[in-house]
């Protein structure tokens, strides 16, 4: 199996999801080890010689100024892991609850926050055990980083809490019990540096950027499949266009949607058509998927350098250089997940256009509702009103989390991210997404259908043929709330790009591909 060097390797977003995939494995070098060792003398060392350091022998927060004897020092970071865990509401994720410990994990070993090195092998134990902490989605401000939710993501670590664990949920003295284990013995530093932090936010991040992807990889499809499906043009498409107005995004998107379309016999059969231009969601689309496309990049590459930083405080550089500082501000992720949440809505938004568009029966060969014995059926008029008010929601959900900031702390923290919102945020609406354009697919399938015996491109007939093997041709009405959680299903299992892959694997392989 592959191996990753925690505090060593450049940590990207898809092999922080292998790793909690179980696909590659985390591990501490003889590098890395000495590297924590020598950081947690550090402490250990500012700890024996009575120097003032936040975190260390003072309280946190507003209490920075109140001074913690020696022996008390230990007491208050298990205090620390308690007090903090104030979290409400449903727990996240197994699989967020693994990122969030890979993160911290990979910033702890770079050797700058004090941590010993038996807590840290502690901590990947758990990851490589599946012994997944119980973390409450709400509670984080995004200021001191996550506090709440690192709080709870650490508190078996003491006997507290609650874990996943071989298929049961277990508190902490239970899962000591099963895995014969002892709680582990917190230092100095220690829950400091186990609780400041962004790893929330940076999870939500890793999850966003790989879904999003997905979603945009999807848009294209079901886009061009559509464009076939209503007659449109392949002018749009057009790569001197694109260079007049040369966005990365826009040109990517451009060349594969004409990729797609080349070859298609429905294409040629309309090429003489009188109509002068196509409607706004078929014509812009480089426009429109390629911009949220560069909202993914941005992300994407904030995300990377977030997941290679050390975001706890204070900073032991030295016994005699620690900086208290801010590198647990949420901010620098908090504003672009709200960004490439509005660009999930935005491809939500343009989608459903589309649905509506091919409802309509105004164009050629395409009956009203996508069925031809309409009345007493109603056809495909209702998936449309679910894609609005999926669209719909979305829009309300597109406020900005980091416009706001409510002052905690007693005004310590008198400006924070609310980056954990944003993340949170950005993940509904892309589970919305999905869905939009799973009705999308639904629609452009049937659509498709009404053009036979007329064939399409390679890649598109693979595409719709594979549709087509999960979901049948509508005749008459039926539950289409099913047919919609299959075309879902077809969107999660990823193997609706493979058919474009395939074919043209060359075509798809630049810096949005590359993750």
């Amino acid at each position: 199996m592959e191996t990753f060097n925690y505090g060593i390797d450049r940590l990207t977003n898809s092999l922080a999801l292998k790793i909690a995939q179980g696909e590659v494995k985390g591990i501490l070098s003889e590098i890395a080890e000495a590297k924590v060792l020598k950081s947690a003398q550090h402490v250990q060392d500012i700890t024996e010689k009575g120097t003032t350091v936040y975190g260390i022998n003072t309280g946190f927060g507003p209490l920075c100024t109140t001074l913690i004897s020696e022996e008390d020092t230990k007491t208050l970071q298990y205090n620390i892991l308690k007090s903090h865990s104030v979290g409400v509401g449903k727990p996240i994720s197994n699989q967020l609850s693994k990122l969030m410990m890979i993160l911290k994990v990979h910033s702890l070993a770079q050797g700058f926050s004090g941590i010993q090195l038996a807590t840290l092998k502690r901590i990947i134990w758990h990851i490589d055990n599946d012994a997944l902490p119980l973390v409450p989605e709400q509670g984080s401000v995004g200021a001191s980083g996550d506090l709440a939710p690192l709080a709870h993501l650490f508190l078996p670590l003491i006997g507290l809490g609650e874990v996943h664990y071989q298929g049961e949920k277990l508190t902490g003295p239970e899962l000591f019990q099963k895995a014969a284990l002892e709680p582990v013995n917190l230092g100095p530093k220690e829950g400091l540096a186990l609780i400041n932090g962004t790893q929330f936010i940076a999870a939500h991040a890793i999850e966003v950027v790989d879904k999003l992807h997905n979603c945009l990889t999807h848009a294209d499809i079901i886009g061009a499949m559509m464009i076939e499906a209503l007659q449109g043009s392949i002018k749009p498409f057009s790569p001197e266009l694109h260079a007049l107005r040369p966005f990365n995004g826009n040109i990517h998107v451009a060349h594969r949607v004409k990729a797609m379309l080349t070859g298609s016999q429905i294409l040629e059969a309309h090429v003489d058509c009188d109509r002068v231009q196509d409607p706004y969601s078929l014509r812009c689309i480089p426009q429109v998927h390629g911009t949220s496309r560069n909202t993914w990049s941005h992300l994407k590459t904030l995300t990377e350098i977030e997941l290679n930083a050390v975001t706890d405080n204070p900073i032991i550089f030295s016994p005699e250089d620690t900086i208290s500082g801010g590198n647990f501000h949420g901010q620098p992720l908090a504003l672009p997940l709200d960004y490439a949440a509005l660009a999930a809505s935005e491809l939500g938004n343009i989608s459903d256009r589309r649905i509506y568009l091919s409802l309509e029966g105004k164009i050629a060969g395409l009956p009203q509702l996508l069925m031809k014995d309409t009345g007493i059926n109603s056809g495909f008029m209702l998936p449309q009103y679910t894609s609005a008010a999926l669209v719909s929601e979305n829009k309300s959900l597109c406020f900005p989390a980091s416009a706001d900031s409510v002052p905690t702390s007693l005004g310590q923290e008198d400006h924070v991210s609310m980056g954990s919102i944003s993340g949170r945020k950005a993940m509904q609406i892309i589970n919305n997404l999905e869905q939009i354009l799973a009705i999308e697919l639904l629609c452009a399938a049937q659509a498709f259908d009404f053009r036979r015996p007329l064939k399409s491109s390679t890649i598109l007939e693979a595409c719709h043929a594979h549709t087509r093997s999960k979901i049948d041709h509508a005749e008459k009405d039926r539950i289409f709330a099913k047919d919609i959680e299959k075309a879902h299903a077809i969107i999660e299992s990823r193997e609706l790009p493979k058919h474009c892959n395939a074919t043209l694997e060359s075509e798809f392989q630049n810096e949005f591909e590359q993750y």
